[in-house]
């Protein structure tokens, strides 16, 4: 059969095109939209290149593209961008990176309860703004933070990566204590657990049933004063109960890693709190996590196009080609 033609979309390691370039013939994207490309847009780099092969992250795939041929779409990151009943309506096989990087994401979790408890980053903004020593209030008052040895951490939800950011609180000497219905050696319900915590660290997966399950309850379930952390997905919590939260004094801070859409209206509400620490979905940013998702990826994609049974198939997986 006729060798792959495989479209990237995202920048990819050269260890991983050298591998992906074994398998299929490669067409790249030098200019790519900070969000990805639309189904419109991509479908006509579909037809421009010929491809029938796509390895996509956050890229839009649904009507127009699935009605092209296309075999394959390889998903760097979760396929939330694809329509998958599409997909497999199609017979278009639906391949994703594999879990996230669970030490990578906790590594993130623990520098937004740093950055929060010691207000690092409003410290940071006035020594570069040459406001250290305004007023009559010295910076080590106004900028006083809390000390975490000995503090209470609410993990909520002990996968992979609760599993990763408990055994580093527990090293930071905090008070570890645990909620997850699906695990038996969760010590703690979600209530009593807001009611113990000094900081509560989200990390439970997005479905139907966890759809903005923190909102006004939770919110004021928890201890005055206490942290606020979620690098899990934006979606999660009701953001206007959230900011409430925060406006009021109920929480003492909150640092987020994702937003609805992964965006943030810079005119935003919690833009202007200044017990807030934001960062863009920063969780996998690093040289290691992206290395190591890309090779699995396309190792999995050259399993795929040598007729074998893939890892990471979302959709069923179909034969695409006879090995080169």
């Amino acid at each position: 059969m006729k060798r792959p033609r495989a479209l990237v979309l995202p920048a990819l390691p050269e260890s991983a095109l050298v591998r992906l370039g074994e398998v299929a013939d490669l067409s790249e994207v030098h200019t790519r939209p900070s969000l990805g490309f639309t189904d419109d847009e991509l479908a006509d780099l579909v037809i421009e290149t010929g491809a029938n092969v796509l390895i996509t992250d956050g890229d839009q795939v649904r009507t127009s593209v699935l009605s092209l041929p296309v075999d394959v779409v390889a998903s760097m990151g979760a396929p939330t961008s694809v329509d998958l009943t599409l997909a497999a309506e199609r017979g278009v096989t639906v391949l994703h990176a594999p879990d996230r990087d669970p030490e990578a994401v906790a590594e993130l979790t623990l520098a937004l309860m740093f950055a929060v408890s010691r207000n690092i980053v409003t410290a940071d903004r006035e020594v570069r703004r040459g406001r250290v020593y305004r007023g009559r209030v010295p910076p080590a008052q106004r900028h006083r933070g809390r000390r975490l040895s000995g503090r209470t951490v609410g993990i909520v939800g002990l996968g992979r990566v609760g599993r990763a950011m408990r055994w580093r609180c527990e090293g930071l000497g905090m008070r570890v204590i645990v909620c997850d219905p699906r695990v038996p050696e969760a010590t703690h319900s979600l209530t009593a657990l807001l009611s113990e915590s000094d900081v509560v660290s989200l990390h439970v997966p997005l479905t139907e049933e966890t759809r903005g399950f923190f909102g006004y309850a939770e919110f004021g379930a928890m201890r005055p004063g206490s942290v606020y952390l979620n690098t899990s997905r934006g979606a999660l919590h009701d953001l206007t109960a959230l900011v409430d939260a925060l406006r009021w004094g109920r929480l003492g801070g909150a640092g987020l890693d994702h937003f609805e859409g992964e965006w943030l209206d810079p005119a935003h509400p919690l833009t202007r709190l200044p017990n807030v620490v934001l960062t863009p979905r920063l969780g996998e940013a690093t040289g290691e996590s992206r290395e190591e998702l890309a090779q699995a990826l396309v190792a999995d994609l050259a399993r795929l196009l040598r007729g074998e049974r893939p890892a990471y198939a979302c959709v069923p997986a179909q034969r695409v080609a006879d090995p080169a």
